[in-house]
């Protein structure tokens, strides 16, 4: 964990690397497969002990997306979630993986695979749009919700 923070550290060119700002690296990198708001980060650091207000947390989001260390997300509860910009690939339009939201449960689940490529070229030729970057949210139920019941009802036709 120590380089990935040193490495991550080098970001902060004009801006202090703070006790506070390297404890909200070592919470994303102790839960990377999470996706987090500044509400879970502060009970995150409660459980370690940690002395940090959620403001500080909020001002520190908002500089690590400006950074280019996180990327921000809304999954349509009202929260704004990070997650860590992938370090070996740090241009800011690299395009993110795409995630499977259970609308029972809140579960986030990700997709790694990128299957909108060619549309994307079939896109950027029709309309002479250049695309940086796209976001793909599908809204369902996970297997758990499912296989229990509580999507079954809601599902389409």
């Amino acid at each position: 964990m120590e380089k990935k923070i040193t490495a991550m550290k080098s970001q902060f060119k004009d801006h202090r690397f703070t006790p506070q700002r390297r404890l909200v690296l070592e919470l994303f990198l102790e839960n990377r497969e999470q996706h987090l708001s500044a509400e879970e980060l502060y009970q995150k650091s409660r459980e370690k002990g940690e002395e940090i207000g959620l403001a500080t947390i909020y001002r520190t989001l908002e500089l690590l997306e400006e950074l280019g260390l996180l990327q921000k997300m809304n999954f349509g509860d009202g929260r704004s979630r990070y997650e860590l910009v992938a370090m070996d690939k740090p241009d800011r339009h690299q395009h993110h993986h795409h995630h499977l939201i259970c609308l029972e449960c809140g579960r986030i689940l990700e997709v790694e695979e990128d299957l909108l490529t060619r549309l994307e070229k079939v896109v950027e030729e029709k309309h002479g749009f250049q695309i940086v970057n796209h976001y793909l949210q599908f809204f369902g139920y996970c297997p758990d919700c499912r296989d229990t019941g509580k999507g079954r009802k809601k599902k389409r036709a």
